[in-house]
C-alpha cells in the first residue's frame, strides 16, 4: 500500500474538518437541531425499556417483600400529608406577611415531573436529557429541582426531550445566600469544571470578609430568589471552605454538591406559568 493510500483517510478527514469549519453559523446550528430531534426518539426509547425491564423485574418479588413495601409506602403517605398541610400553612403565612410588608411577588411556576433519559458527564459538559419537551410545555431557562435542592437549568428544547445544564456546570450561574451569614447578603454561585467522573464541585465569589467559618463547620447555600429565575430557599450545596480572594476585598468558597445529583432518574421542572404554552398529554 502507498504511502497516499495510507494518507488517504487522513486526508478525507481533513477537508471534512475544513468544510466545517467555514460552515455558516446556522448551517451548524441546523445540522445539530436536526441531530438532537433524531437521535431524541432513541434515547426516550432506551428509557422506556429500561422502565419496562424495573417493572418485569419487579414482578418476580415476593409477595412478602410487596407486603413490606406497601407498609413503607403507607407510613410515607401519612409522613407526607402532614409535610403537605404544614406546608400551606407556612404558605399562607408567607402571603399574610409579604403583603403587609409590600413585597414584590415572585413567579408563579407549575411543576411539571420528567423522566431522566441519560447523562452527558464528562470532563466540558455536565448535563442531563429529561424526557420532556415543547410537547409538555418546557422552556429554556426553566428552573429545575428534585428533592435536595437545585438541579439545574433547562438550556435546549427539543420536541419530546430537554437538555438539562447540571448545577456542578461552569455554565449555571446564579445568587446565592450563605446560610451562616446573618444580613442574608447575596452572593455568586457558579459550577466548576470537574474530571471525568470525579466529584462534581461549585464556588462561590464576592462573600463578605465578616464571613465567617470554624475549621470543620459546613454551612448550607440556598438560593437567594433574585434575578427571578431560581425560587428563594432552594438548596444548592454545602460550603466546605471560605478564604479570602486574591483581591482581598471579597471571600470565596468551595461548595460540596449533593452527592445524589450522579444518580438521578426524576426530576421536576418549574415552567413559569406566565410563559406557559398548551400542553399535550
Amino acid at each position: 500500500m502507498s504511502r497516499i493510500d495510507q494518507a488517504r483517510p487522513f486526508l478525507v478527514l481533513g477537508i471534512v474538518f475544513v468544510a466545517w469549519l467555514v460552515l455558516p453559523l446556522a448551517v451548524k446550528r441546523f445540522a445539530r437541531l436536526t441531530f438532537f430531534e433524531f437521535q431524541a426518539p432513541i434515547d426516550v426509547t432506551a428509557s422506556r425499556v429500561r422502565d419496562l425491564q424495573d417493572y418485569w423485574s419487579l414482578r418476580t418479588r415476593s409477595k412478602n417483600d410487596l407486603i413490606e413495601a406497601g407498609q413503607e409506602l403507607a407510613r410515607l403517605n401519612s409522613y407526607y400529608e402532614n409535610k403537605i398541610n404544614e406546608t400551606a400553612t407556612l404558605r399562607d403565612e408567607v402571603k399574610r406577611l409579604d403583603t403587609l410588608l409590600r413585597m414584590p411577588a415572585f413567579n408563579d411556576y407549575r411543576a411539571e415531573p420528567a423522566r431522566v433519559v441519560r447523562r452527558d458527564y464528562n470532563a466540558w459538559s455536565q448535563r442531563i436529557i429529561i424526557r420532556k419537551g415543547r410537547n409538555y410545555g418546557i422552556t429554556v431557562g426553566s428552573p429545575v429541582i428534585f428533592t435536595g435542592g437545585v438541579v439545574g437549568r433547562v438550556s435546549e428544547v427539543g420536541a419530546y426531550t430537554s437538555v438539562v445544564d447540571l448545577i456542578s456546570s461552569p455554565s449555571v450561574r446564579l445568587s446565592a445566600i450563605v446560610e451562616s451569614d446573618p444580613a442574608r447578603r447575596p452572593v455568586n454561585y457558579q459550577g466548576r469544571s470537574s474530571p471525568a467522573l470525579g466529584k462534581a464541585t461549585g464556588a462561590i465569589e464576592f462573600v463578605p470578609l465578616d464571613v465567617f467559618m470554624m475549621p470543620g463547620d459546613i454551612t448550607r447555600v440556598v438560593t437567594s430568589g433574585l434575578g427571578g429565575v431560581f425560587p428563594p430557599g432552594l438548596a444548592i450545596g454545602r460550603v466546605s471552605k471560605i478564604e479570602t480572594g486574591s483581591d482581598g476585598l471579597f471571600k470565596t468558597g468551595e461548595v460540596q454538591l449533593d452527592p445524589r445529583l450522579d444518580s438521578l432518574t426524576e426530576v421536576t421542572v418549574l415552567v413559569p406559568v406566565n410563559n406557559e404554552q398548551p400542553t399535550t398529554q
